[in-house]
């Protein structure tokens, strides 16, 4: 069967499995820099479901962790912001690009 778990970074909830790839917020410095990151564990897992059996954390389930190898950062696509008043001449148009962290999932563990 297949093992996968819900895990939480900052303030959000990812359903993962292993060799699976997901996006986060930003983590650490993942591309270039002195402080090149390339894995990630995360340690706030929720919920842990392997061979049928299911443990579900209190928030977090103890000694269960996720590692990840860290692919990289992208920006998403820029996200327009635009207000106006009618009649008062009054425009405001601003742009946005948010950077994630691409993250392959190695292992999950749980003892």
């Amino acid at each position: 069967m297949s093992r996968y778990a819900v895990v939480q970074v900052g303030s959000h909830q990812y359903q993962v499995e292993e060799n699976s790839i997901f996006e986060v917020e930003k983590v650490a410095s993942a591309s270039g820099g002195k402080s090149e990151v390339k894995e990630v564990k995360l340690s706030q897992v929720l919920f842990l479901q392997e061979d049928g059996k299911v443990k579900v954390g209190q928030p977090f389930v103890p000694h269960a962790s996720v590692t990840c190898e860290v692919l990289g950062d992208i920006k998403l696509p820029k996200v327009i912001s635009f207000k106006f008043k009618r009649r008062k001449g009054y425009k405001c148009k601003k742009g946005h690009r948010q950077t994630v962290s691409r993250l392959r999932v190695k292992t999950i563990q749980a003892e």
